[in-house]
């Protein structure tokens, strides 16, 4: 449990607290997870399908409300940068605020949709998520902000509102186009259940991931990324583009509404080998999320890899988002003893893949991989096996 591991944080992030802000009075103590997707990859802006989970590791939060207006925010993972300081009346985006936009742009989204504040806060902030890893970093600060302020202001705001007020920040604060999908998988995760998220409507169930036998092993490529200043925003646009090109011809709501076989028979309106590939991507994406949940709930657990594998490629070949880094960590998972299926997760560019193993090859698993990749990329990439967690929460 998230408050098991939180106990035994708590003392160091209270003192922490105090050497900053002075002393612990009046302050409460909060979680909120990172996220892994096991599959359904840029299918969320798409309105198609995802499956993501949240995670035991995440975002931990020390806050209390102020006597005035002041914002301060302060990260342990950032310590050379300060305390941040902003006004509560004023919040505008500054590159200068560093992480601080993100908990800044979901107050001032709150602001903005009428919630009242009289008051300002102090925030200290510490993530055990590898920070640029594609594990969600940012989501998980925007969903534990949101949580805090709705807790210490008594706002009311329900879990789905946090993820959307997350992604709204996130559009228009911090701008990058992102889905709801990071956000949504944070704010309503569930112990050990993955999210079938329809993005279309937000319709989602919780499917059990039973993985008897095995465990989710995680590996960060170290390569950083972030996504304002990659091509995420691109991909988006070029999805829309081939979209409204169909469009010109024959009305579709989504690359997520259509099946497959319907696409085969559009894709010539397209007239753009590029954007073809990317709307074939979103597509056939949404496609296998489907099939690897039904895999899942019907226990064909090989079944759910190949179409893990089969994800990757399509984000290799059509969607052109994984690179160098992350093709070493799959194409070399796939070859190791004991991989059931094996994928880059998140947006790409960079961060993190998520694969399957079998219980007595998760060391060799690791050692192998990290080898491979070392001499290939010229720098390690660190190893997490990880478990599925619950969402935001107080845990004093």
């Amino acid at each position: 449990m998230a408050a098991q591991r939180g106990n035994r944080m708590k003392d160091k992030l209270f003192a922490e607290f105090t050497k900053v802000f002075g002393s612990t009075e009046g302050a409460g103590f909060f979680f909120a997870p990172g996220r892994v997707n096991l599959i359904g990859e840029h299918t969320d802006y798409n309105g198609g399908h995802v499956f993501p989970c949240a995670l035991t590791i995440g975002t931990y939060g020390v806050a209390r409300k102020r006597s005035d207006k002041k914002l301060r925010f302060y990260s342990v993972n950032f310590e050379q940068i300060g305390i941040i300081e902003a006004d509560l009346d004023s919040i505008k985006y500054d590159k200068e605020q560093n992480w601080a936009n993100y908990p800044l742009g979901v107050l001032k989204t709150c602001l903005g949709l009428g919630y009242k504040a009289d008051c300002g806060l102090e925030l200290l902030l510490f993530g055990n998520i590898p920070n640029s890893s594609g594990l969600s970093s940012s989501a998980s600060v925007e969903v534990l902000t949101c949580f805090i302020a709705k807790t210490l202001y008594g706002w009311d705001i329900d879990n789905i509102l946090n993820a959307k007020i997350g992604q709204k920040a996130e559009n228009e604060f911090i701008g990058v186009n992102c889905g709801i999908m990071d956000q949504f998988a944070i704010a309503m995760g569930k112990k050990d259940h993955a999210i079938f998220l329809d993005t279309a409507d937000l319709s989602y169930e919780y499917a059990p991931v039973v993985l008897e036998g095995m465990k989710l092993v995680v590996a960060c490529s170290n390569k950083k990324r972030g996504l304002g200043d990659s091509k995420y925003n691109e991909r988006r646009s070029q999805c829309e583009e081939a979209l409204r090109r169909v469009n010109g011809h024959e009305k579709v709501e989504s690359w997520g509404s259509i099946s497959g076989e319907k696409f085969e028979t559009l894709r010539k309106y397209i007239n753009d080998e590029v954007l073809e590939r990317r709307a074939k991507h979103a597509v056939y994406e949404n496609e296998r999320t489907v099939k690897a949940v039904a895999a899942l709930k019907a226990n064909d657990i090989k079944l759910f890899g190949e179409l893990m594998n089969a994800s990757h490629v399509s984000l290799r070949d059509d969607y052109e988002v994984t690179g160098i880094e992350l093709d070493t960590l799959v194409e070399t998972s796939w070859k190791q003893e004991g991989c059931v299926g094996s994928r880059m997760t998140g947006a790409g560019f960079g961060g993190c893949t998520v694969s399957i193993v079998k219980d007595e090859c998760v060391d060799s698993f690791i050692k192998n991989v990290s080898e491979a990749y070392l001499a290939k990329i010229g720098y390690k990439a660190d190893f997490y096996v990880l478990s599925i967690g619950d969402g935001p929460e107080r845990l004093d």
